[in-house]
This record gives structure tokens, C-alpha cells and sequence, in this order.
């Protein structure tokens, strides 16, 4: 199996910055594409950035400009650093993996963390 921590997240006032970080651990597995999901309360979970194992990057149009995915393949992490954050920000966001885990067989799973909050006052 493969494990998914988040870390970074908090209250933050618009216009302000954070930056996630998501560490993936575990045993004899291979992670594809990560990315960034957010659900906010009331509404469904948006992808907010993805980014493959070779870099290629995607962004919801919401925050493209603002927030930045990146990627540390050998250390199996990624983070997004969000700029001029705002109200319409707040969820929570959830990092994910698809992943092979080679102890199972070699179908690509989806991943989750447990997820970490974004508080953008006004």
C-alpha cells in the first residue's frame, strides 16, 4: 500500500500564501502522476493541480497563475505553494497518488491522504 501525509495547511488572510507538502511512503510501489484535490463543505471534491512523473503540469483554471505544483521524484513528494490566496480558496485539500504497487499486482490505484484544512478569511 502506499500512505499519503499532508502537512501545511492552516488560516491564512486573502491575499496571503501557504505552502502543502505530501510525502508518499510505503514498499515496493511506483507513483505515476500526483496532484492536488479540494473539497469544499457543501460542494464536490476539484481537482486543483496535477503533475506527472515527467513534470507535466495541469491547474484548474481557478487557480492557474496563483498556485504552483511541484515535485520531488526521488523523494516521492509534492507540494503546491499557493499565492494571493482567496476566500473562495478554503477546503480542504486532499493529496493524491496513482500508484503501482508491485506487491499486488501492477494496475495503477488511486491514493488518498486524510487531508489538510485552507482557511482563507476576508
Amino acid at each position: 500500500q502506499v500512505q499519503l501525509v499532508e502537512s501545511g495547511g492552516g488560516l491564512v488572510q486573502a491575499g496571503g500564501s501557504l505552502r502543502l507538502s505530501c510525502g508518499a511512503s510505503g514498499t515496493g510501489f511506483s507513483i505515476n502522476a500526483m496532484g492536488w484535490y479540494r473539497q469544499a463543505p457543501g460542494k464536490q471534491r476539484e481537482l486543483v493541480a496535477a503533475i506527472t512523473s515527467a513534470g507535466v503540469t495541469d491547474y484548474a483554471d481557478t487557480v492557474k497563475g496563483r498556485f504552483t505544483i511541484s515535485r520531488a521524484n526521488a523523494k516521492n513528494t509534492v507540494s503546491l505553494q499557493m499565492n494571493s490566496l482567496k476566500p473562495e480558496d478554503t477546503a480542504a485539500y486532499y493529496c493524491n497518488a496513482d500508484a503501482v504497487v508491485y506487491s499486488i499486482d501492477l494496475n495503477v490505484r488511486s491514493y488518498w491522504g486524510q487531508g489538510t484544512q485552507v482557511t482563507v478569511s476576508s
